[in-house]
């Protein structure tokens, strides 16, 4: 029997783990919550659960040595550790994160063990490389060029659930959302690079139709620009990966961002109350906290925005229950406590790419969009999306289906082939269409709010 070794039994766990235990591999689930772990393996003879931390190196040393394939599903600060264990002991690992330059720089010794470190193999990233990379490769092999590239994608509450006035709810990791929010942007537009600052991220913004959800706010996520030498497009003038995220969320972190309400510096949070804390963020000398923030950032704040600040408790005059933390810690203390779902509650995964392709002088858009629901209680779509294609990936692995080595991403046709056929086994299937290009196409005919002040 094969095994495989999981670590971390969080949020998006379960589906995976259950793939591998239905089709008769070994998992060890290795979590340092014992009973998370044996949740993920309650009921299967070839399900074992483990409790463990990341600093008992020589323990997971063992565990690995006994594994087939490994899965790391820690936070990705841990994945280098992970990795050059991995390389020692020849193991092949996956994870669903960022392929970041560190583990870049493992690729001549995971090359000369004849391991594969496969990364971003989750949603986004994951499932947008195996889409995007096949269209790519389609309009290449006809002899043609890609002009533009745009993926966008968001995990949310569906819509009949997205009934609270963050619109939004945690399907994930909270700190991670909120994290998320304190990263910059790089894109392509007319060929030139668009910079965008941490400071600046939700004031980059348009709204754009999702066909069957309805209008939709979208804002760049991360570095698009690397992907035109990931892709091997390079000649294509425009690039752009962005957010989806339902209407008025960029006005609303655009405001928790100016406040300081991101920041991850320690401090003394004892005897602070919510509405003494955000006092004292702006510095203000008036007991009305709506004058006092509208004071303090520098655009004219909506009204709502207010109104979903003191909703999510941060007018309150609660103690905060945090005694020593960032600011980060406090935001996201309210958003565990308000964001999250309940048990029968439906999620909703939208996952839009769209290439521009050039083939002999016919210029088309090739659209591919996936729009998957779960339960919470059972299987939400983010745990679907994101962890199941790292699971058809170790499984085609574990086959020898997948023979690749080296540090990679899933953009080579004999990883992303089998996977995308997999998952349709699964349930997970973009519906696909190609239409000739519009003059309202691209990033130009996009209403980008640039910045709040400047409307």
């Amino acid at each position: 029997m094969k095994k495989v070794l999981i670590l971390g039994a969080g949020m998006v766990a379960k589906p995976m783990a259950t793939y591998f235990l239905e089709r008769n591999i070994g998992v060890v689930v290795a979590s340092r919550t014992l009973s998370k772990a044996e949740f993920l393996v309650a009921g299967y003879l070839n399900g074992k659960a483990i409790k463990w931390t990341v600093d008992e190196e020589d323990v997971l040393r063992s565990l690995v040595e006994e594994a087939d394939c490994v899965v790391s599903l820690l936070p990705y600060t841990y994945h280098v550790k992970v990795a050059k264990i991995c390389i020692e002991k020849e193991t092949n690992l996956v994870t669903t994160s960022y392929l970041s330059e560190e583990m870049q720089n493992l690729n001549k010794k995971a090359l000369k063990k004849g391991v594969l470190l496969l990364n971003e193999i989750g949603l986004d990233p994951g499932i947008d490389h195996l889409s995007a990379q096949k269209t790519v490769d389609h309009i290449h092999s006809k002899g043609g060029n890609v002009i533009a590239f745009h993926s966008y994608c968001g995990s949310l509450p569906a819509p009949e659930y997205s009934d609270n006035p963050f619109g939004y709810k945690i399907g994930w990791s909270p700190k991670g959302v909120a994290l998320a929010a304190r990263n910059s942007a790089l894109y392509l537009k007319d060929g030139k690079e668009v910079k965008i600052l941490p400071e600046d991220l939700f004031g980059h913004y348009f709204k754009l139709d999702i066909e069957g959800i309805g209008k939709m706010e979208i804002y760049p996520n991360r570095d698009s620009v690397k992907y035109l030498e990931k892709y091997g497009i390079p000649e294509a003038k425009e690039i752009f990966r962005g957010t989806i995220r339902y209407p008025s969320w960029c006005d609303l972190w655009l405001t928790i961002s100016q406040l300081g309400l991101l920041g991850t510096v320690e401090r003394d949070l004892s005897g602070f109350t919510y509405r003494g804390f955000i006092k004292d963020l702006t510095n203000s000398k008036t007991d009305d906290l709506r004058r006092g923030i509208r004071e303090y950032v520098d655009f004219d704040v909506p009204e709502e925005v207010l109104d979903k600040l003191e909703w999510i408790g941060l007018f309150s005059d609660k103690e905060i229950p945090i005694k020593q933390g960032g600011n980060i810690d406090v935001l996201v203390e309210r958003m565990k406590e308000k964001l999250a779902y309940k048990d029968g509650e439906k999620d909703i995964v939208i996952l839009q790419d769209e290439v521009v392709g050039e083939i002999e002088d016919k210029k088309e858009i090739f659209i591919s969009k996936l729009i998957d629901f779960g339960t919470v209680g059972e299987d939400t779509a983010i745990a679907r999306t994101v962890s199941l294609p790292a699971a058809c990936a170790v499984d085609l692995m574990l086959k020898g289906e997948i023979r690749e080595k080296g540090v990679l991403i899933p953009t080579k046709p004999a990883i992303y082939e089998p996977v995308l056929e997999e998952l349709e086994n699964v349930g997970i299937k973009l519906e696909e269409k190609v239409e000739p290009v519009g003059k309202e196409f691209g990033l130009n005919a996009k209403d980008f709010k640039t910045a709040l002040r400047d409307r």
